[in-house]
């Protein structure tokens, strides 16, 4: 089956998009091959909309609701385009725009995701599974980190491992004999690039390779003002966002400090933030015995935060997902394709200790296509991924 996956993450950059054809080779082993994959920026102004309703905005019901058809609409000219440069497809998943995830303490309670799934259903002809963080909280999962249920299906349990993805926020999954271990460490670029649009210190809105941050200097006394933030002492399962780690959220601790940093030394600050807790984070959850850290996400590409990580995690082999037969930038689309997949076939698609949910779950609703829905037969649970 032919299934395109469609994700915006939260730098709220654009749609990254996978086409994939599964195989299933034996009970619980699945072959997937990469057809086509591609990325579609959000238009200037579409972005511009969504970066000023993303929390703490309060913004009227008439701005969600308009950005909901936007999204979807651009979210349906991705699917088709990706779809025709692979020559055809049979289902799609989509994500949709996370414009906000409801936490309080530790535990989340809610999540809403804008792209109307409707819009990608009447240009395809598709049917398309979406929704799919939902279901994991009704059963008690933080909705999040949905990658684990990757990780843990790719890195396999002959020695411990860990994905790390780097997206506005950074999630890790540690698989081991014990099994599998998955939350939210923290911001990974979210502050890095609330500091550069801010300062207009790059055209592209990131710190492009890291090079801002390899020229300034790490401020030490706003760094241990920003790791003294209580998420980092929560116990996982955990997970977190843009509810929080924004640029409000900088701007406060700014104030505490009392003087003025530079902007340089802002984006050097909050990458060494970056570094310090994702650090922390892999040390307290895989203890001494990590082997493996393969890396995905828009920070695998900053080298700052590749070259700190290394420094913090001396002798663990500091890689990237394309390693292991997963692209760096579309591992989360070719996630997207998986889910949909195993919800089609009746699959759970989150594992023990990945989301904090108390039962695996098969996630998503389903929009039917221009035709029949029919429904492939039911399969066993997924043991490997065998990526082409």
């Amino acid at each position: 089956m032919k299934v395109v996956g469609l994700i915006s993450g939260t730098s709220h950059d654009g749609i990254d998009a996978a086409v994939v054809d599964f195989k299933l080779l034996a009970e619980g082993v699945l072959q997937a091959g990469v057809l086509s994959q591609g990325a579609y920026p959000y238009s200037p102004e579409l972005r511009s909309r969504l970066l000023a309703a993303l929390p703490p905005a309060a913004i009227p019901m008439a701005e969600v609701c308009e950005l909901d058809t936007l999204i979807g609409q651009a979210f349906a000219t991705a699917a088709a385009d990706i779809i025709a440069t692979a020559g055809g497809a049979e289902a799609v998943c989509s994500h949709g725009q996370t414009v906000y995830h409801w936490v309080i303490g530790n535990q989340a309670l809610g999540t809403l995701q804008l792209g109307q799934p409707a819009w990608i259903a009447q240009r395809t002809g598709l049917p398309v599974v979406a929704d799919i963080r939902i279901r994991d909280i009704t059963a008690g999962g933080q909705g999040a980190p949905l990658a684990s249920f990757i990780d843990a299906l790719v890195l396999g349990a002959d020695q411990i491992g860990a994905g790390l993805n780097l997206g506005g926020i950074a999630n890790t999954t540690v698989v081991s004999p014990a099994g599998v271990l998955a939350f939210d460490t923290g911001p990974a670029n979210a502050l890095i690039d609330a500091v550069v649009v801010e300062y207009g210190l790059h055209p592209s809105g990131y710190d492009e390779g890291g090079r801002i941050a390899a020229s300034g200097k790490v401020d030490t006394r706003l760094l241990a003002q920003l790791l003294d933030e209580p998420y980092y002492r929560l116990e996982p399962p955990k997970t977190t966002g843009k509810e929080l780690f924004h640029a409000e959220y900088l701007h406060g601790h700014l104030e505490l400090l009392g003087y003025a940093v530079a902007p340089v030394d802002l984006v050097s600050t909050v990458t060494e933030l970056t570094v310090r807790t994702v650090g922390d984070a892999l040390r307290q959850a895989a203890d001494s015995s990590l082997a493996l850290v393969a890396v995905s996400g828009g920070g695998a590409h900053n080298q700052t935060i590749m070259n700190g990580l290394r420094r913090e995690l001396p002798g663990i082999n500091i890689t990237t997902t394309a390693d292991l037969g997963l692209p760096v930038d579309t591992k989360e689309a070719i996630l997207m394709a998986l889910i949909g997949w195993c919800t089609l076939h009746g699959v759970p698609a989150i594992v023990p200790g990945g989301t904090g949910a108390s039962a695996p779950c098969i996630l998503g609703s389903i929009t039917p296509g221009a035709g029949s829905l029919l429904l492939p037969a039911p399969t066993a649970p997924l043991q490997r991924l065998c990526l082409t």
